[in-house]
């Protein structure tokens, strides 16, 4: 009767055992630890995928001319830098015989009532900022002719949005004008 009781009983306990302890263990921390595993090798294949990407980029930005890279950069610069832009405009102004009265940084520009206008500067979530420069000038007309051909063609993104001009009798002229530029946010 030992015989058979035996065998039973081993049976009974390997099944308390199994069910008890093996079965919560294997379904709790077990299964848990490979799913731990499987989100670790899920970051460990995004981060090698972004490594791969992180390097061709640089490998692409390095292929880029630097002669090109810094006319980009002088016609869209990544700060706004008035001070060097104030230096510029006085510049050229004295190369073309104009002389600057005033220059004022008149802030971020405001929507206007053009259309075109209103869709450049009335996003707020486009990645070109403005500001408008507020400039006062006498000189003769010729010399205001080269200002502008100065202006137009400077290697910095300008756009003259406002432009008064006062006569005079004796030739020179009041020029009072609103200079936008664009940089990168």
């Amino acid at each position: 009767m030992t015989s058979r009781i035996l065998p039973v009983f081993a049976l009974i306990v390997a099944a308390l055992i199994f069910f008890g302890y093996v079965d919560s263990a294997w379904t709790g921390s077990v299964t848990a630890a490979k799913a731990s595993i499987m989100l670790d090798n899920q970051a460990l294949a995004s981060a090698s995928e972004y490594s791969t990407r992180q390097d061709e980029l640089a490998s692409a930005r390095n292929a880029i001319d630097p002669a090109g890279l810094a006319r980009l950069n002088a016609f869209l610069p990544d700060s706004v830098d008035n001070v060097r832009l104030i230096l510029d405009l006085d510049a050229l102004a004295a190369r073309s015989g104009l002389a600057l009265a005033s220059i004022d940084v008149a802030g971020s520009s405001a929507p206007s009532s053009s259309a075109n206008q209103t869709a450049l500067s009335g996003a707020a979530n486009t990645p070109v900022g403005s500001v408008d420069l507020s400039l006062a000038a006498s000189g003769s007309y010729s010399a205001f002719q080269n200002f502008l051909r100065g202006v137009e063609s400077s290697a910095r993104l300008l756009d003259i949005t406002d432009l008064s001009v006062r006569g005079s009798d004796t030739g020179i002229y009041s020029y009072q004008m609103t200079i936008r530029l664009y940089w990168l946010r």
